[in-house]
């Protein structure tokens, strides 16, 4: 069973770009999901089941940085991570993100190894390899 991925960009160019990432980088993927800025992205996430968000930062209407604030302001929604894909070098930036709750940062730009393994360190669970109880 795959995961449920929403890609939050203005561009549609940079979200069809990260799908195929994730997919040559062997994301088992579920559905992927599109939202072109935070406000799209939030209702999406209340419509559909979401195991984890890539979004920009840099969008129209609503940012990637109002998106997280929204969405850890609601109950459910803060569980979701998100992981924030940008140009940003900023390391204040980058770190306020953090605080702010984002799970992780890519920097553009990336290769599909990249995504796959920050997909695969945020939503695989280690397994208990401890032998009795």
């Amino acid at each position: 069973m795959g995961y449920n991925i929403l890609v939050v960009d203005d561009s549609e160019t940079a979200r069809r770009f990260i799908m195929k990432s994730l997919q040559v980088g062997g994301v088992d993927i579920g559905e992927i999901h599109q939202a072109g800025n935070g406000e799209e992205a939030l209702n999406i996430i209340n419509n559909e089941w979401v195991d984890i968000v890539l979004s920009d930062i840099n969008m129209p209407k609503m940012n990637g940085i109002e998106m997280v604030e929204k969405m850890n302001s609601d109950g459910l929604m803060k569980t979701i991570p998100v992981v924030i894909i940008s140009t940003e070098r900023s390391e204040a930036r980058i770190e306020s993100l953090k605080h702010a709750g984002i799970c992780a940062y890519i920097r553009k730009p990336f290769t599909p190894e990249n995504i796959k393994k920050t997909v695969d360190d945020i939503l695989t669970v280690p397994t208990d390899t401890s032998e009795g109880a």
